[in-house]
Parts: C-alpha cells; sequence; structure tokens
C-alpha cells in the first residue's frame, strides 16, 4: 500500500468539513500514482469517486495534466500558419445526437487549418460511438497506427488522432474502475482539455455544466494555453447545438486578466440568426450517420449539412481563416459543394492506409 498516497487521499475523502483540495503538484502525483499502479485498486477506487463526490478544482485538473503531459503522448510540432486545433471530444462517445466533429475536422484542414483529435473505443460510463469508430466506417482506420506513423500522417494531410489504447495504454486501467465505479470521475474532466500536442495549439473544449467552464479557464491559465474556446456543446462536445442559443466562452488573452486568470469573452450564437432551423439531429444508427457524413461530403443537401455548415462556419471564423460567421457558413459550403472536402478524406484514406501498410510489412 501506498502511504504518500493514501494521505492524499485522506485530504480529498473527508467530506465538508475537514477535506482539503490537492495542490497542483499533489494532483500531478496523485494522477501519477494511478497510472503507474503504485496506488492499490481499493485506493484507487477510493480516490475516484471521492474526488468525484467533491469535484475537481482547476488546480488539480492543471496536475492531472502535467501528469499527462510527463506520461503520454504528444505529437511533435509542425509547421503551421495558425495554432493547431485540439479538439476536446468525451472520451465515452455520444448516444443521443449526431455527432459532426469528424466532418469538422475535415473541413478545416481542408481549408488549411490543422487538428488533432484524440480518444479510444466504446467506454464506459455511456459506451456511445466514439470518434475512431466513425472514422473506422469513413475508411480512416487510426487504431493501428505506433505514434510516429500517425504524426507522418499529421505532417502530409493536417489531421492527427491519438489513439490512447495504443498511444497512451497507462490510461486503460483507469477505464476499468470507471465501469466498475459507474460514474465518470475527474478524469473525465481532465481529457476534455488534454492537448497531445507539442506545439502552439488552440485548446477546444465542450462541457455540460456552467461551473465547468470556470475551472476549464483556470487549469488552462495556469498551464499556460493562452487560446482556448470552451462550448457549452452537445452531451459535452464541441458540436454546437442548434436547437438552443450556443453559449460560447472565446478567450482573451490581451484583455486585462480577473484573479491572474485568462479572461474569457462571451459569445452568444442563435441558429435562426442565421437562418438554420432549431432542432438537433438525432444519432439513430451508425450506419444513418455515416451515410448522411457521405451525403454532406458529397454536397447533398440534408438535414446533418445543417449541422455541418453551423459548426463549419464557426470553427473555420474562429480559427482565422474567415472574417466573421457568415464568411465562413459561406466557406464551408463551397468546401462541401466542390467536393473539395470528400478530396481531403480520400487523401487522408490513401495517406493512412500507405503507412499501414509499412507498419504491417515491418511486422
Amino acid at each position: 500500500m501506498s502511504n504518500i498516497f493514501r494521505e492524499l487521499l485522506k485530504k480529498v475523502g473527508s467530506g465538508n468539513h475537514t477535506g482539503e483540495n490537492l495542490t497542483r503538484a499533489e494532483a500531478a502525483s496523485a494522477t501519477k500514482m494511478m497510472l503507474l499502479g503504485e496506488a492499490t485498486p481499493a485506493q484507487i477506487g477510493a480516490f475516484l469517486i471521492a474526488h468525484r463526490i467533491k469535484r475537481p478544482t482547476g488546480e488539480e485538473l492543471a496536475g492531472m495534466l502535467d501528469a499527462y503531459e510527463e506520461l503520454g503522448p504528444l505529437l511533435q510540432n509542425i509547421n503551421s500558419a495558425r495554432p493547431v486545433i485540439v479538439l476536446g471530444i468525451p472520451y465515452d462517445g455520444r448516444s443521443r445526437t449526431a455527432p459532426i466533429s469528424p466532418v469538422t475536422a475535415l473541413l478545416l484542414a481542408c481549408a488549411g487549418q490543422s487538428v488533432v483529435m484524440h480518444g479510444g473505443d466504446r467506454l464506459p460510463t455511456k459506451y456511445g460511438i466514439p470518434l475512431v469508430e466513425i472514422w473506422q466506417k469513413l475508411g480512416v482506420d487510426w487504431t493501428a497506427l505506433p505514434l510516429e506513423k500517425t504524426q507522418q500522417v499529421f505532417e502530409k494531410t493536417g489531421i492527427g488522432f491519438v489513439y490512447t489504447p495504443r498511444h497512451f495504454p497507462l490510461t486503460n486501467s483507469i477505464w476499468e474502475y470507471r465501469d466498475q465505479l459507474g460514474k465518470r470521475p475527474p478524469f473525465a474532466t481532465m481529457e476534455l482539455i488534454w492537448c497531445p500536442y507539442a506545439g502552439d495549439a488552440h485548446v477546444i473544449a465542450g462541457f455540460v455544466h456552467p461551473p465547468t467552464e470556470g475551472m476549464f479557464q483556470q487549469a488552462l491559465t495556469l498551464r499556460g494555453v493562452s487560446k482556448f474556446t470552451l462550448v457549452k456543446g452537445l452531451e459535452g462536445s464541441c458540436d454546437l447545438p442548434r436547437d438552443r442559443t450556443a453559449i460560447i466562452g472565446l478567450s482573451a488573452p490581451l484583455a486585462p486578466q480577473q484573479e491572474g486568470l485568462t479572461a474569457i469573452e462571451r459569445l452568444l450564437l442563435a441558429p435562426r440568426d442565421y437562418n438554420f432551423t432549431t432542432k438537433n439531429v438525432p444519432l439513430e444508427t451508425t450506419e444513418q450517420l455515416v451515410a448522411d457524413m457521405q451525403a454532406v461530403l458529397s454536397g447533398k443537401p440534408c438535414e446533418l449539412m445543417q449541422t455541418a455548415l453551423w459548426n463549419g462556419g464557426f470553427y473555420l471564423w474562429r480559427s482565422g481563416i474567415c472574417s466573421d460567421m457568415q464568411a465562413g457558413i459561406t466557406k464551408a459550403e463551397e468546401l462541401f459543394s466542390n467536393g473539395a472536402v470528400a478530396a481531403k478524406l480520400q487523401e487522408l484514406t490513401q495517406v493512412v492506409n500507405s503507412v499501414s501498410k509499412v507498419v504491417y510489412q515491418a511486422v
């Protein structure tokens, strides 16, 4: 048993009156001891559920991210005119609304904006459809690539995917606890703002509960991340909703800091103001989702196309490619209709398949 870990567990698990928050260094130490198996299973399970009840602080999230940076994978810096966008999507996937982020990534890469995504397979607690499965159905299999081959794909296409079961296997044991506990631990919050990229990055993360935005703001400020976008998105993702006004926090690093935090500029976007229907596309079957995505990539009008244009327009503007939201929507429509985004998917598929052949031949 780890006596050091036991002291950290006592701090977070002592209840409302005597419990304490961890320092950034303590949170980093606790995370490393759990990932490396230096804490016992009983200690790890107790810590995860106690910390969920307590709720993490931004400082604790920063410490967890420190541990991930020390132990985890990093795609290396590439030559990019803009900060690389890192899309933080819930690892336990989507179950109610149709995700659009793979299409958004293709659109951005097509327009010259590099994107990094990360995640694993179907995981607890939701066991929703994960990004890697959508990519596979679109013809792109990230799961067989070692990190150095993923780096090659990233450099050639502007899209990279850190597949955690292969690239960060230390996290695999944590998923077992998450399944047994039946609740998302603080790691589930932290992973949304994890940045597995070594260069200048623009972190984009979704959230559900408003207090999470403040935690993200503090953690990212402590980590020195000056450019971030926080979206009250669909099922905690970066996808903008269409059934309500999108509530978005934009980092404003040049604005005066408040209490040492990077300032946030509030943005409210109403779909009706841009002539979009105000309903989300439901997630039915994986096959239907992929068919709808293929229709979008072919430039065919469909309900999911509205979601693609709504999100694509925002992210083209936010990345600096387009001057405003309406220009972004117009640009997205053009790139879908002229086949440029479909061509980017074809390029990505060919590069991944080519790199995969080299991996198999080496084996």
